[in-house]
């Protein structure tokens, strides 16, 4: 049996990312805000953490290492959207919070639970396709996720061979993400986007869902992406084709 941790698990994504590896008969260990864990209970290991908080962080990964396992995949699927604005209009604050949510809480949060990680286990990080295709009002989280990307490679050279380090790189997903993010927002706000406009301007005539993306994260995970690391999955239904 596989035991997965995944960091952001009682979100949209992870969620349906839980049942499914956990239908499979992988070990799940779910990692998320105390809030959403208690707004999205999950039927699997499940312990609070704060990416933004290095104490949390620490806490976190002192509970899995106590667990006595190693981890044979790890999933990353933290971040959140702050609203949609031209970079010169952002307030530096709002510019800080993007970039440590969306960079560098995945990065300590990963760092911390690698040396956990089985040989020859796999590592999975959540950019976006904006990382490369830039559009308006999205440039903070745009330069985050293309820091994942370069986060993803890097450690796919320092960490070879004994771990495959990749990424997934969605559009844009029907979640609670849309209007701000599982645990960090009320949800209940407009979308940040026109799903209807952007649906008809994607070649599969559709944003994505869930489904869409935790396919490739169980590939990424899976003995059949065994010779795949570095390597960036892009998502989004043909919008764009790098």
């Amino acid at each position: 049996m596989s035991t997965v941790a995944i960091i952001g698990a009682a979100g949209g994504i992870g969620r349906v990312l839980v049942d499914e590896l956990s239908a499979n008969g992988s070990n799940v260990i779910a990692l998320d805000l105390p809030t959403s864990l208690r707004a999205h209970p999950l039927k699997c290991t499940s312990i609070p953490i704060d990416i933004l908080d290095a104490e949390s962080i620490d806490l976190a990964t002192n509970i899995v290492r106590s667990m006595d396992l190693e981890l044979d995949g790890l999933v990353n699927l933290a971040g959140y959207t702050k609203g949609v604005r031209p970079l010169v209009e952002m307030d530096l604050a709002t510019f800080d919070d993007t970039i440590m949510g969306n960079l560098r809480g995945v990065f300590t949060s990963t760092r911390e639970l690698l040396p956990l990680m089985a040989q020859h286990g796999s590592i999975v990080t959540v950019a976006s396709g904006l990382a490369q295709s830039i559009r308006p009002g999205h440039g903070a989280y745009a330069m985050a996720k293309a820091g994942i990307i370069a986060m993803t490679k890097t450690l796919a050279i320092e960490e070879s061979p004994r771990l495959r380090v990749n990424a997934v790189a969605p559009g844009p997903v029907q979640t609670a993400f849309l209007t701000g993010g599982t645990g960090v927002s009320t949800e209940d706000k407009a979308c940040i986007i026109d799903v209807e406009k952007l649906a008809s301007a994607t070649p599969l005539g559709r944003i994505a869902i869930p489904t869409d993306v935790t396919g490739p994260i169980r590939f990424l995970l899976s003995e059949q992406s065994g010779f795949m690391t570095g390597q960036v999955l892009w998502i989004n239904g043909g919008a764009y084709m790098p």
